[in-house]
């Protein structure tokens, strides 16, 4: 008899992206290695028979940590699994593994997204007015104190430290299995081709052969330093006016205040802001190299991907993904995303088609496809989950 294995989180819809997408590729992962897996939602669709929808009588899109609490338990006295993996901090399941970091370093980071420090004491004192996100950071905070509890699956290393620092958690509570996508098949090359042209076209680019493009994937330019990006592009344009590279931005924030500051630093032409899109795996094949000077990223789901299809990666030592490739081998891990200087250098080094080139054919060589894949993730967690079930007797 399969074990079954119970994924739990806020909301099931992929379409939200981000933790959501990674937790039905990961039940997904571990269903096909022989788990019976299933997914309990507070809010969102049941859009499979494993997907059930606990809190559909509470009003709003979200539901606070004690009403999913509560329905949680009411569902599993009467449904029984045989493991409760959780990315969110609750005390009766098996295992906690947050997709988003820590609540104690996700207020610190989100502060440090401010140039001034006055702001950024601000923003830290004034977080914790937000009473929803009080409440689970006191249950993060109660769950990882002690000896015993849940086991905490940190999905990188960046992670892990974030509970060492913020609530000292004993080491044999907590192991790392790096994060994991699932990577994306055979596309048309032809679709791929056409694609670039017309992003080459939007910036008005006779040198469709010199052009180098690097995209910026994120819903959340503030946090995700897009700023500090487009202040690199006009800095690497201060340096060398004809350098050939190019910046493309899908995300479905406001560009308003982006697209200003391209043009105050002389660079709106070079810039290409296409808002959400739906299909992310095209646009990496259509571009150069993956860019996200990020201030916080547990472990970038866009990073990931980029690596799976081959592409160079710059970004920061705030994103859980530098554990998944060689910093000077498949791309840049920048320390500070304020650093305009670094950052610019690190987009100019890979203008020259041949550090370009050296570096994906590195990323092909070391088979990092496979090293970034959700079945990796899934074989890893096999070996948590047994050890699980032998302390419960189930094997």
């Amino acid at each position: 008899m399969k074990s079954k294995i119970a994924i739990i989180i806020e909301r099931a819809d992929v379409a939200l992206g981000g933790a959501e997408r990674s937790v039905s590729e990961l039940a997904e992962a571990i269903g096909a290695i022989g788990y019976e897996t299933h997914i309990l939602a507070a809010k969102g669709r049941a859009t499979a028979p494993n997907v059930h929808i606990l809190c559909t009588d509470t009003p709003g899109k979200r539901t606070s940590y004690q009403v999913f609490a509560n329905e949680l338990k009411k569902y599993i006295e009467s449904n029984h699994y045989d493991i409760l993996h959780s990315v969110l901090p609750f005390d009766f399941a098996d295992i906690y593994q947050p997709r988003s970091g820590t609540f104690a370093e996700s207020i610190i980071r989100k502060a440090a997204t401010y140039r001034y420090p006055f702001l950024q004491a601000l923003k830290r004192k004034t977080a914790f007015l937000n009473f929803r996100r009080t409440a689970w950071f006191g249950a993060e905070r109660r769950l990882a104190e002690g000896q015993t509890g849940p086991l905490v699956v940190a999905i990188s290393n960046y992670v892990a430290e974030q509970f060492r620092t913020h609530y000292h958690i004993p080491e044999h509570r907590m192991v790392v299995i790096p994060n994991g996508i699932k990577p994306a098949g055979q596309l048309d090359k032809s679709r791929v081709d056409s694609l670039r042209t017309k992003l080459l076209a939007q910036m008005g680019s006779k040198e469709t052969g010199n052009a180098v493009l690097f995209l910026f994937v994120g819903h959340d330019f503030k946090r995700k330093g897009l700023d500090c990006l487009v202040e690199a592009i006009g800095q690497l344009q201060k340096t060398d006016s004809n350098t050939p590279a190019r910046l493309v931005v899908a995300g479905r924030a406001s560009s308003t205040a982006y697209r200003r500051l391209a043009a105050k630093r002389g660079v709106e032409e070079k810039i290409v802001f296409l808002g959400d899109v739906g299909n992310v795996q095209q646009l990496i094949a259509a571009t150069d190299a993956a860019v996200l000077p990020t201030f916080d990223d547990p472990c970038s789901r866009f990073i990931l991907e980029a690596l799976a299809a081959g592409k160079p990666v710059i970004t920061t030592k705030f994103n859980g993904a530098i554990d998944l490739f060689a910093d000077n081998r498949h791309g840049r891990a920048i320390e500070d995303p304020r650093d305009v200087a670094v950052l610019s250098e690190a987009i100019g080094y890979f203008t020259n088609r041949d550090n370009l080139n050296r570096a994906a054919n590195a990323i092909i060589s070391d088979n990092l496809r496979q090293n970034v894949s959700v079945a990796r993730v899934a074989q890893q967690l096999k070996a948590v989950y047994d050890e699980i079930l032998k302390k419960k007797g189930y094997l």
